[in-house]
């Protein structure tokens, strides 16, 4: 017997002690994951039996969406939804509220004591991709008198709801931060001395106003558990913690990839998703590429001369498109990763399009003598034919890695997202290069 059916028939039997033993032997992530497989009226039995520590854990587990309708179908009772929104972390009650309509944050913000509504507030006052809505106002920060053994008393009476105890801070009269000391520092150190004597004053600390990208950087180069977050005077603010950035970088990282796949951004998981939903995502953009296609249309159009005297040309325009098209997605990828993860930079343009035109050199030179031997052996041996469509797919490949990897740092000195340049514009401006390069050798070579 599986752990659902075994939770299915426990709720069917109303055994409410037994299915409150059972959930014992799960993990809170088990635990999630059951509840996300049962439908609606059985996920709140389940969550309304949970004990109040373990329904916070679990709840900052669920995807929005559950999440969502975990509350919904909780409503009837204020008082539950109350308790659950006042015990969640603020960081995670921050994601949920964002994600909701206005009137409905609204109202569940009513639902909150005075002084986790004004920590809600302050973090829902910063821009929504900014570092402060990520950050949590609950950590703990001491004074650079007090003792290692004052610090460690401190810290028994106030971490008890800490989002991380692996760092401490240190902050002056007016809040200012001065450092941040790893608990494994304070712990080796003699009960006599200061903290003012363990600290080193570096540290490195984000602000409330940047982008949530600077905070995946940062933690990147840095290998940190939690960093401080201050405002432009240096004041601490509040943490952040590696599980909340690493939970940016999924949403960032499936953003792109829908981006650069021509669809509209989605945060429902696919199979919860609409029909209608999916579809609407996908329609603006196929729309754009359909009509961009316009494009390429008219290029052919305008050699229809030619190609009735050689009509084995149009044979080869399909392969030079693709081949086109997926010499640029190859290095927009690229060059959108590195912009992503600070590998590359806006200053380095000038090194990329150096270096694509080299790959692209290399990657035509390969391609094109295969493709001459294609085409002269098919082609009963047409050497000016193979020739034309080699020196097409050559130029066609510099030109899309060129374009692909050139396009992306364009759209960021733009402050457009350079994902958004992946599919729809690098393939109709590929498209209609490689047309326009593939007719002006036939007509000068050929003479058509």
């Amino acid at each position: 017997m599986n752990d659902i059916t075994e939770i299915r028939l426990l709720i069917d039997a109303k055994d409410w002690k037994s299915l409150k033993e059972s959930l014992n032997n799960f993990e809170p992530y088990q635990i999630a994951e059951i509840i996300e497989s049962l439908p609606k009226p059985e996920q709140v039995i389940l969550f309304r039996i949970l004990h109040r520590e373990l329904a916070k854990e679990i709840f900052q587990l669920l995807s929005y969406e559950e999440q969502k309708g975990v509350v919904e179908n909780i409503a009837n009772n204020i008082s539950q939804v109350s308790e659950l929104l006042n015990d969640l972390d603020p960081d995670d009650r921050t994601a949920f509220f964002e994600e909701l309509p206005g009137a409905a944050a609204q109202r569940l913000m009513q639902m909150l004591s005075v002084e986790e509504r004004e920590i809600a507030v302050k973090l829902l006052g910063y821009p929504k991709e900014s570092i402060g809505r990520l950050m949590t106002p609950e950590y703990v920060a001491v004074k650079p008198h007090f003792t290692v053994q004052q610090t460690l008393e401190h810290i028994r009476r106030f971490g008890h709801d800490s989002e991380t105890l692996n760092v401490i801070y240190v902050v002056d009269n007016n809040w200012k931060l001065i450092d941040d000391i790893r608990i494994k520092e304070i712990i080796l150190a003699s009960p006599e001395q200061t903290i003012a004597a363990i600290a080193d004053k570096r540290f490195v600390a984000l602000n409330a106003y940047d982008d949530r990208e600077v905070a995946i950087k940062i933690f990147q180069d840095n290998d940190r558990i939690a960093l401080p977050v201050t405002d432009s005077e240096g004041t601490l603010l509040g943490i952040i913690t590696v599980d909340d950035v690493i939970d940016i970088m999924q949403k960032e990282t499936t953003e792109d990839f829908q981006k650069m796949s021509a669809l509209l951004p989605s945060h429902v998981p696919y199979l919860k998703a609409g029909v209608l939903s999916l579809a609407k995502n996908r329609i603006i953009w196929l729309m754009v590429l359909m009509l961009s296609a316009t494009i390429t249309g008219s290029i052919i159009s305008s050699f229809e001369d030619g190609l009735a005297v050689l009509p084995a040309l149009i044979a080869f325009i399909p392969m030079l498109m693709g081949t086109g098209g997926n010499a640029g997605a190859q290095s927009s990828t690229l060059i959108i990763r590195g912009l992503a993860i600070g590998e590359v930079y806006l200053k380095d343009v000038f090194l990329i399009v150096w270096k694509e035109i080299r790959v692209g050199a290399l990657c035509g030179l390969a391609l094109g003598l295969v493709n001459f031997a294609r085409v002269f052996i098919f082609n009963h041996q047409n050497a000016m034919l193979a020739l034309v469509v080699t020196l097409a797919l050559f130029c066609t490949i510099l030109i899309a890695k060129t374009i692909g990897g050139l396009l992306p740092i364009v759209a960021k000195k733009m402050k457009i997202d350079p994902a958004i340049m992946a599919a729809p514009l690098i393939t109709t401006t590929v498209d209609a290069t490689s047309l326009i390069v593939y007719f002006s050798i036939a007509k000068a070579f050929l003479g058509i």
